[in-house]
């Protein structure tokens, strides 16, 4: 593994783990954060880097490349026509925009993606995601762990003005079609990242703690959403929706075998 890239991991994950407990805090003590913006710009280094540095850099262009256009094409599509999320449009506060999308969006999407990913990675492990059944249940599950973060986060960033439902919703304000349409986004994300990466199997050498490092970091969120949530009905939520998958991930890390934590034999092998 590169030592530049092991240390820029580290040094990220610091950063968001800083800035989660900032959020963490807030109703108590404040300390300087990043805003929105600077927070997802941080969260993706991490992601990406930590990514490279455990997939290795033509797996982790593909997963950034295919997260970012897909999730770009969706919202454009969303905003434009009501379709897939229901009617919504973003306001000015997430920065400039790309068409009807600011453009930190599809940068967010990948952010949230890869940790999804990580823990599904973790809870289906065992099963031989070569294959297209494997494949559809490891895309299945991630698009779920991706969703259920949605699930406590939106009602929040839509109650902040960053994004306005038009017609609002039933559930906190937020229209139910929203939920069914990150979980097709991130389906499509997932199966097509998981199509993609059959035959380059190219994994580094880590530890497993290395390896469960974006499994803390969605921990770390359902904690925060659990406990601080300014929505507290959500806190609820967030105990179950974010928090169960994200137990089960950590149980399967650091008390399962080595190959449970999510490095599987035949899929192993040293830059």
């Amino acid at each position: 593994m590169n030592r530049w890239i092991s240390a820029l991991v580290w040094l990220s994950f610091t950063a968001v783990m800083y800035l989660i407990l900032v959020e963490l805090i807030w109703p108590w003590f404040h300390l300087p954060d990043l805003g929105n913006i600077g927070f997802t710009l941080v969260f993706v280094i991490f992601s990406v880097a930590h990514c490279s540095a455990v997939e290795g850099s033509k797996r982790t262009s593909m997963f950034f490349v295919t997260s970012a256009v897909i999730s770009y094409l969706m919202e454009e599509i969303g905003v434009r026509t009501g379709l897939i999320f229901c009617a919504y449009h973003y306001s000015d506060l997430l920065g400039p925009k790309l068409g009807h999308v600011p453009a930190i969006i599809p940068l967010a999407w990948f952010m949230m993606v890869y940790p999804a990913w990580a823990v599904a990675r973790v809870l289906v492990q065992g099963i031989d995601t070569s294959a297209a059944p494997g494949l559809a249940a490891q895309a299945i599950i991630a698009a779920m762990v991706m969703t259920a973060w949605d699930v406590v986060m939106d009602p929040g960033m839509a109650a902040a003005g960053n994004w306005v439902w038009e017609r609002g919703g039933l559930y906190f304000g937020v229209p139910r079609r929203n939920y069914f349409g990150w979980l097709l986004t991130t389906f499509v994300i997932y199966w097509i990242v998981g199509w993609l990466w059959r035959g380059l199997k190219h994994r580094t050498a880590a530890t497993r703690g290395f390896e469960a490092l974006p499994v803390v970091v969605y921990s770390f969120f359902a904690l925060r959403y659990a406990t601080t949530n300014k929505i507290p009905a959500l806190q609820v939520v967030a105990l179950f929706s974010m928090g169960m998958p994200a137990l089960l991930a950590l149980i399967r890390v650091f008390l399962g075998s080595r190959t449970a934590a999510g490095v599987s034999e035949p899929d192993r092998l040293i830059a």
